[in-house]
């Protein structure tokens, strides 16, 4: 099976990454998606690596960026970060692309990840058209509805997102949006996010360039899978993500008896708990699109009781 998880992008909006520094000579600004990070330990702090990083590259070429780990040592708010984002955002006239957050597990666990509201964000760059934010909790990671008139794709990696921010999401006006993805995550992170939540999503309304729906890392994928199975929103779709959570044959069975899926690309159903018949049956349903599966996760428990399924990121 594909890794499925928390991992660096080799590539972000179309870019190679590559982690800024002060070495000689220095990629073109516009050629690569740069990474700024504090290494563990290290004497700058992200507000003197921040202002190295303004000084030495051509900030008004800058296609593409992504934040890593903006702590020395102990985890630091992220808000201070957001706040030299936006104050300097006129300095990025060109930026199209922008990753918060880009942490690992070796770095830091995505649900120890304090993250902020990340609304003026997204107003400070009107320009922006990819937009992808990592992080959990449900009092930490905020946004506000709004109208973003250029973002065509926004991304949450979540262990546990906030049903307050999916139905931000909903709620917001985003009239270029192509690709959408929530990680929901789990209870046990804050993720009280519902499928209630994406209501107007799942009609179709909301988004009406919308190409792509990643509504993943689910401890309620079957509830999903059934919602989905009958949301005007797919027949616009041209993939669709049901991966990461703990889809069985219950949600596997409201595919099947939903509406046709066979007008899709490719349907992601990776990390699942589907028996190798139900998925037999719903590649077969869903020809010519690719449906991407592999082998079942493993159920834990007691076989007389309830299984004990997971997501694949929460902690």
């Amino acid at each position: 099976m594909d890794y499925i998880g928390i991992r660096h992008p080799d590539h972000f909006h179309g870019l190679p990454v590559h982690t800024a520094a002060v070495s000689v000579p220095l990629p073109a600004a516009d050629a690569v998606a740069w990474r700024l990070q504090c290494d563990y330990g290290e004497e700058t702090d992200f507000a003197a690596l921040w202002q190295q990083f303004l000084d030495t590259v051509d900030t008004a070429r800058v296609r593409a960026l992504l934040i890593g780990p903006w702590w020395r040592e102990g985890y630091t708010p992220f808000a201070p970060v957001r706040d030299l984002l936006v104050a300097h955002a006129d300095r990025f006239p060109a930026l199209r692309g922008l990753f918060l957050a880009d942490v690992v597990g070796e770095e830091c666990e995505v649900s120890w990840l304090p993250m902020c509201d990340i609304t003026p964000v997204l107003e400070a760059l009107p320009l922006l058209e990819e937009f992808t934010v990592r992080g959990c909790g449900a009092e930490d990671l905020r946004l506000r509805p709004l109208r973003h008139t250029a973002l065509k794709s926004l991304r949450f990696e979540s262990g546990g997102l906030p049903g307050e921010l999916v139905r931000a999401v909903a709620a917001s006006e985003l009239p270029a949006l192509e690709r959408l993805d929530l990680w929901f995550g789990s209870s046990w992170y804050g993720g009280d996010a519902t499928v209630q939540d994406v209501a107007p999503v799942l009609s179709g309304s909301a988004f009406p360039r919308l190409r792509h729906l990643g509504l993943q890392n689910s401890e309620t994928q079957d509830e999903i899978a059934a919602a989905v199975a009958s949301a005007p929103v797919v027949a616009q779709l041209e993939t669709l993500a049901l991966s990461m959570g703990t889809l069985s044959d219950t949600g596997g069975e409201a595919l099947l008896n939903g509406q046709p899926l066979s007008h899709l690309s490719t349907l992601d159903l990776r990390h699942h708990y589907l028996t190798e018949p139900v998925l037999d049956r719903i590649r077969t349903a869903c020809a010519p699109a690719l449906v991407e599966g592999g082998e079942a996760e493993e159920d834990y428990g007691d076989p007389d009781d309830e299984p004990e399924r997971y997501v694949a990121v929460s902690e």
